[in-house]
């Protein structure tokens, strides 16, 4: 059922990305920890922040070394942190996923000095999911609103007492200062912190490209907690139902939202396994320049499933190396990623899984 945090052992000699730098545009830094970090908390900003048209953004972590998300994918940096104090770029944004491992490690101290050094006070910090416990340890929020998880809600607010912890709330905002609750809702606080700096017209463009389903940002929020009839239900599954080993299939321009929400969705419903793999084993470069690394081997033996984003570019099963019973193609759609997902995991599972899976994204 489950895996152990996978550790990079592929080649050494990276092909480091040269991001561009569009002077007179917004930039923007994604954090990333290398020991970890939530897959949607920081591929839905990515993309969403790229997608304005309007910004430099930029995955910047504490080393130059790949980056492990949500345990089924590798991307590599743009920058370290010591990089970004050497050129001196100054963000206008400053996005804090989930680094803590599902808060099993607190944040690390020299990364919560780094956000920290580098608000101040004129640009903005969004804090996302349980991004809220580094967030909450800079000290910035004292006093000031903050949510995060609704099934984390209460163990943060014990850990880091001094802030003013909210739920009901998609988002939070107190001046330059945001938060948002669980996982999902890295869209609808990604897309409150657009409309404040781009204005209503760019972010209604986003909010359509993403296919998102509600006419206006939602802002209240059900604050549901993962409860015991949803892990009595998880555990009915993982016991009693063929646990399937998963493939998602890494595809030149990839979409970064839609990948984060298809690896991030499954690997709730615990799988056996779930990998990502590139059909010649190396790196991909996606939509909006990230450089993806599977953590899939090709000699992998037979998938249960392989999904796949791209079904115009798969070149068909007698040249696909990765052996699979069942192909899963995503394609045009008119639906938001994580109700295709969820919508399939309920036609296998039942509706009660799905809930489930649905609360531990807090898409509520």
């Amino acid at each position: 059922m489950a895996q152990g945090l996978k550790v990079y052992r592929g080649k050494d000699n990276l092909n480091w990305p040269s991001p561009a730098f569009y002077k007179g545009e917004k930039t923007v830094f994604v954090i990333a920890s290398n020991e970890g970090t939530e897959m949607f908390d920081l591929m839905a900003p990515f993309y969403l922040f790229n997608a304005t048209g309007q910004a430099n953004v930029y995955v910047v972590s504490e080393e130059k070394a790949p980056v492990l998300l949500v345990n089924s994918l590798f991307i590599l940096p743009h920058y370290s942190f010591r990089e970004i104090d050497s050129l001196g770029i100054q963000p206008d944004v400053i996005v804090v996923p989930n680094l803590t491992v599902h808060l099993k490690s607190p944040p690390r101290p020299s990364t919560v000095a780094w956000v920290r050094k580098q608000y101040t006070g004129k640009n903005i910090l969004l804090a996302i999911c349980d991004g809220a416990a580094t967030a909450a340890a800079t000290g910035l929020y004292d006093g000031l609103p903050i949510t995060t998880h609704s099934s984390d809600w209460g163990k943060l607010e014990k850990l880091y007492p001094r802030g003013d912890w909210k739920k009901g709330l998609s988002y939070t905002r107190s001046g330059n200062l945001y938060s948002t609750a669980g996982v999902s809702n890295a869209t609808e606080g990604s897309l409150a912190v657009i409309e404040a700096m781009f204005g209503q017209e760019t972010m209604l463009k986003v909010m359509r490209e993403v296919r998102y389903p509600h006419a206006e940002v939602k802002t209240g929020h059900a604050n549901e907690t993962v409860s015991a009839a949803a892990i009595a239900t998880i555990v009915k599954k993982v016991l009693f139902k063929h646990d399937r080993d998963l493939g998602v299939l890494l595809q030149e321009g990839a979409d970064e939202f839609e990948l984060g929400s298809v690896l991030d969705t499954y690997s709730r419903t615990f799988p056996a396994s779930l990998n990502t793999f590139a059909l010649d084993g190396g790196s991909v470069s996606s939509k909006f320049g990230l450089t993806l690394l599977p953590t899939g081997n090709l000699q992998v033996g037979r998938l249960d499933e392989l999904h796949i984003l791209r079904p115009e570019t798969f070149p068909g099963e007698a040249a696909c190396p990765i052996e699979y019973r069942e192909l899963v193609e995503y394609g045009e759609t008119p639906k938001y990623p994580f109700e295709v997902c969820l919508d399939r995991i309920g036609s296998l599972y039942g509706h009660g899984f799905r809930k489930a899976v649905k609360l531990t994204l807090d898409y509520n």
